[in-house]
């Protein structure tokens, strides 16, 4: 499968973030990149694309945030990764921060995102990675094509960070593919996560199709979205398709799920799929907590191939070192 990655996605090295009430050595790191690249073989770095692409999918205001962000907190007299302490309960309104610590709680969601000196750098290069992919099905060069981002981006909003996430690579790529004539386009969300930034992106818009398949939200972070009642709205009524699944889910129930999100899909008429494909529903994900065997990954895989569209799998979530290179492999 064509894959691409951009050398610029291990400038991102954050050192800390703070969960549970502790302050924990962070899990998104860049030796998770180096042991996918490990067992991949023949990785293509994408040309730059420029913003274009990325600002179809995301505020520019928040754009120039993230560009700078880590500089400002630098001026402000600050040491290491910049992170938020402050953040609206309420509804969000375009205030004229001028604090660092208030533009951070402003874009962010959490305080397991910090902006370290590399984001920026990293997270564009994510996303011309996946800008790349669609490309390279757009020319027919390949029918199938292998984004490897890293930072993961299914928790960005146009407007917010969190999650670990910057830059919505699969949104980036979803709009690519549908600008490109494309579509109908539809996303696949499998990282146990729910990605609440897509669906946030998605969730008026009846020309792309947002299906998940995560982490009940009553027990699991985000929390806030991915509840099965939410089915879009507006011209996007009915094309957000959430199935929550209790902790523990093994494969006899996923591949339920997956055959409802596959038959979806089609019934939605995508001619283009854009996979979200998070590792971290292993077993042995130390942040998660499905039941999923690298054998599981494989079929995983299988199952959305045999929906017969043309696919640009997009790489998300997955933390346990030592098995995450072949659960990727088993997948692609």
């Amino acid at each position: 499968m064509l894959t691409f990655c951009s050398p610029a996605q291990n400038a991102h090295a954050p050192l800390l973030e703070l969960v549970n009430g502790q302050a924990e050595a962070h899990a998104e790191i860049p030796a998770r990149l180096e042991n996918m690249l490990a067992a991949m073989g023949a990785v293509r770095a994408p040309e730059n694309n420029g913003l274009e692409p990325i600002l179809a999918v995301h505020d520019p205001a928040y754009v120039a945030f993230l560009q700078s962000a880590h500089d400002a907190w630098l001026a402000a007299g600050r040491e290491g990764d910049a992170i938020g302490y402050a953040f609206p309960v309420r509804g969000r309104r375009p205030l004229g921060l001028e604090r660092i610590d208030g533009r951070l709680g402003q874009y962010g969601f959490d305080t397991v995102t910090p902006i370290a000196a590399g984001t920026w750098q990293a997270a564009y290069g994510a996303a011309q990675s996946a800008i790349a992919a669609v490309e390279a099905q757009a020319s027919g060069e390949a029918r199938h094509a292998f984004a490897l981002c890293r930072p993961p981006g299914h928790h960005a909003g146009a407007d917010y960070f969190g999650g670990y996430c910057y830059l919505n690579n699969a949104a980036i790529a979803a709009r690519a593919a549908a600008s490109r004539e494309m579509g109908p386009v539809a996303v696949l969300d499998v990282d146990y996560h729910h990605g609440n930034g897509t669906q946030d992106i998605f969730y008026e818009d009846g020309s792309i199709f947002f299906a998940s398949i995560h982490a009940d939200p009553k027990t699991d972070f985000p929390y806030f979205w991915g509840h099965a009642e939410e089915r879009g709205a507006g011209d996007g009524e009915g094309t957000t398709f959430n199935q929550p699944l209790p902790r523990g889910t093994d494969w006899t129930a996923y591949e339920g799920a997956l055959g409802k999100a596959l038959e979806a899909i089609a019934r939605f008429g995508a001619t283009t799929l854009i996979v979200s494909y998070g590792a971290d529903t292993f077993a042995e994900d130390p942040i998660s907590q499905f039941a999923l065997t690298t054998d599981d990954m494989q079929r995983m895989g299988a199952a959305i191939t045999a929906l017969g569209l043309p696919t640009v799998t997009v790489m998300e979530g997955g933390y346990n070192g030592a098995a995450l290179c072949r659960n990727v492999v088993g997948f692609i």
